[in-house]
């Protein structure tokens, strides 16, 4: 357990939830409408909207890009009414983890924050991250990069006690991960494919109620840094490589202060110190229900917060007022 920080004391908790909350029910006005682009951009304008109301000098080091990609929400951008002498905080975020899956109505979109002191979030360029987690309980370094699908799972399997064929394994569904799949699959393990949403997939180790037992595969690095966040505050295991497919991305990674490109990165080292993570549901999925509207026009909302130094995990669930 992490000492408490004075600093996100001052921050509260739940003023998080607010933040997720307010993107989730703008992205939710876009389930099943089709347009990408529309429902990230609702759910940017809300959550920044709602940002800017929090008493902190906040930095955003995970964001929607770099300045020339991204017009609000992108990396630097100082958000908070208290920019120059509130708290300096560094901010996580993903306001809508699952674009397609939102305008395609499917399950698992979240909006997503995380926050730590000042330089306690790895600043990841937007990359690729090989990455493999496994849930609370299980001996330190279980889980290794190093190691061969094969290895971790047989590794897992033996410390639960179960038979290598027992273990439910998360993947996201995309071609590159076909010898992966068909690696697990020689070994007899239930896999879920999911088409989207890795952050999601993560923490779903950590809840026995999903059955996922580990995560294994490549996506995005800035939600690698989420999902170390929300692991930090529950337990569990994380591992997570940068993967790069040019030089383009190799001096992203070197502005960004990274200079061991084949580094092996731990979850203390993606998220430092005391911190906080919460997500609300946008669509149902496995770890939250979605927006839902309700004949009266209200909207309700399910919402987890965690924090890392107390282990507190907080099931928030919202009936919100229409505007």
């Amino acid at each position: 357990m992490q000492p408490s920080s004075a600093i996100l004391d001052r921050v509260l908790v739940l003023e998080m939830v607010r933040v997720t909350e307010a993107a989730a029910m703008a992205a939710a006005t876009m389930i099943g409408r089709g347009d990408e682009k529309a429902a990230d951009a609702a759910a940017v304008e809300a959550m920044r909207a709602a940002l800017n109301e929090l008493p902190m000098d906040g930095t955003v080091v995970i964001g929607e890009g770099e300045r020339d990609e991204a017009p609000m929400l992108f990396i630097g951008e100082k958000v908070g009414s208290a920019i120059g002498t509130g708290p300096k905080i560094d901010i996580a975020l993903d306001p809508l983890e699952g674009t397609t899956i939102t305008a395609k109505a499917g399950p698992n979109a979240l909006a997503v924050l995380a926050v730590a002191e000042e330089g306690n979030l790895l600043n990841a360029p937007d990359v690729y991250m090989d990455k493999i987690a496994v849930g609370p309980g299980y001996s330190p370094g279980i889980i290794s990069l190093e190691k061969s699908p094969t290895e971790n799972v047989q590794a897992v399997a033996k410390e639960k006690g179960v038979a290598p064929g027992d273990i439910i394994v998360c993947v996201l569904d995309r071609p590159r991960h076909e010898k992966l799949i068909a690696e697990l699959r020689a070994l007899g393990c239930g896999i879920m494919l999911i088409p989207d949403g890795d952050v999601a997939g993560v923490i779903a180790t950590t809840n026995p109620d999903t059955t996922i037992d580990l995560y294994m595969g490549s996506g995005g690095a800035p939600e690698g840094v989420l999902a170390a966040a929300a692991l930090r505050c529950v337990g569990g295991q994380f591992k997570g490589r940068l993967l790069f497919r040019n030089d383009d991305e190799r001096l992203r990674a070197r502005k960004w202060g990274i200079e061991d490109l084949d580094k092996v990165y731990d979850l203390e080292e993606l998220a430092k110190g005391d911190c906080i993570f919460a997500a609300t549901g946008v669509t149902n999925g496995s770890l939250l229900d979605g927006v839902k509207r309700l004949r009266d026009g209200k909207l309700t909302t399910e919402s987890v917060v965690m924090r890392a130094s107390s282990g507190t995990v907080r099931w928030v669930k919202s009936e919100h007022n229409p505007d």
